[in-house]
């Protein structure tokens, strides 16, 4: 990185970010953060400083991730402070998440393929007792590789890690470890505030050498050391050569569904963790709204206290500015049962939810919806034009997206 150590690290005063899910904390942390989405960004993003010291990163995933603030609102607010260019490396990143959104969307095989390889392993793990000795020490942090020992214990302390450190772990558990990239892939959904199917697999697959095929990441000494300022530098052995995992199946590209127009009259509101702000992009309010969730579904093993609860804060702080009248939040899995009691609780017929991506609020929907319709009701799935407009660019890999990115801003009205 040219000119890196001339930059100042962050300032020493300590930067340790609350994760509260509500639109407000949220928008409050990207206030914080956004002056430095440029040079200082661009410079320090790298460097895993510990859960104290997030002043070089956004840390802005979690809200992200449920859509409490939209991709959109983040970049237009990075560029009411810096141009294109000079934040560039922040806006990549913003970019990268509907990069993996719009590329699962288009290869819902993966996912699919991955939940039934994480059943085998999770039966595994009861039958080999050498895999499951190995989980164990690697979720709990008893390896004794530092640092990959201190990140598995404060995922499972604050429910995030920086980027750089994900790397580092995800390429240890594979190569160094030689465990199943599906179970660390389980363990950070199951851990991540930010856990989003696509991110996360696609990230996991990614460092495999599976999604740009034949091209592995490897954790180097040398490397966590610098970019952690020594905090850690593994003296365990780490694999010193990686060779790419490799797959039999093929996951072929299918066309992205079409987006649903807004019915005409009064609808019956659907928010999920998804995107807890679908509300805001209507032009105008539902008749009624109704909370659904589906966290544990990221996990046949469940998820943690945390992950829950920023759920669960998440859709019930969306649910106090929705608009509509309030009929409740649920956690049931089978969401057929709410809806239709909430449709004839509102006295409507038309259903609309944002439309949920490859995942368990999309599956539970799926699984919902035969119901809905044998009763009579229309379900409008309303996709938002951000998302319309970026993910039929995520067709192979992340550079022809990147090309396209000037245009998409002005697309969404900001200036590329």
């Amino acid at each position: 990185m040219s000119g890196q150590q001339n930059l100042p690290l962050p300032d020493a005063q300590n930067e340790p970010v609350r994760f509260v899910p509500t639109r407000a904390a949220g928008l409050a942390r990207l206030d914080r953060f956004v002056s430095r989405a440029g040079r200082h960004y661009t410079g320090l993003r790298n460097y895993d400083l510990g859960p104290d010291q997030r002043s070089n990163v956004s840390a802005l995933s979690p809200w992200i991730r449920h859509r409490v603030i939209t991709e959109e609102e983040v970049l237009r607010a990075t560029l009411a402070r810096h141009s294109p260019s000079a934040a560039d490396k922040f806006i990549q990143e913003v970019f990268w998440r509907s990069y993996f959104k719009g590329w699962l969307e288009q290869h819902p095989s993966v996912w699919a393929g991955y939940l039934a390889d994480l059943d085998d392993l999770l039966a595994d793990l009861e039958s080999d007792d050498w895999l499951a000795k190995g989980y164990r020490a690697a979720t709990v942090g008893e390896t004794g590789i530092e640092g990959f020992d201190d990140w598995s214990r404060e995922l499972v302390e604050t429910g995030y890690l920086h980027n750089h450190a994900r790397m580092w772990f995800a390429s240890i558990w594979i190569f160094t470890l030689r465990l199943p990239w599906q179970l660390g892939a389980d363990f950070f959904l199951r851990h991540l505030l930010d856990g989003d199917p696509a991110s996360n697999t696609l990230s996991w697959r990614w460092v495999a050498g599976l999604h740009t095929k034949g091209k592995a990441y490897q954790a180097r000494v040398s490397n966590i050391a610098k970019y952690t300022r020594e905090r850690f530098r593994p003296k365990h052995y780490l694999a010193s050569e990686i060779r790419p995992l490799e797959e039999d199946a093929h996951h072929p590209r299918v066309p992205l569904p079409g987006a649903d127009p807004l019915p005409e009259g009064s609808f019956l509101l659907l928010l999920t963790e998804d995107d807890c702000s679908i509300a805001q992009t209507l032009p105008r309010p539902p008749a009624a709204v109704l909370g659904l969730l589906a966290s544990n579904g990221r996990s046949p093993l469940g998820v943690s206290a945390k992950v829950s609860e920023f759920a669960h804060g998440a859709v019930d702080d969306a649910l106090s500015q929705s608009g509509g009248d309030i009929i409740g939040l649920t956690g049931e899995a089978d969401w057929s049962g709410p809806i239709l009691r909430a449709a004839a609780q509102a006295g409507v017929r038309s259903i609309v939810i944002g439309h949920p991506p490859i995942g368990p609020v999309a599956t539970r929907f799926a699984q919902a919806r035969g119901e809905i319709e044998r009763a009579g009701l229309r379900i409008h799935a309303v996709r938002r034009d951000y998302d319309s407009a970026a993910w039929p660019h995520a067709t192979r890999g992340f550079f022809a997206l990147k090309k396209k990115i000037p245009a998409l801003l002005r697309d969404i009205g900001l200036s590329g």
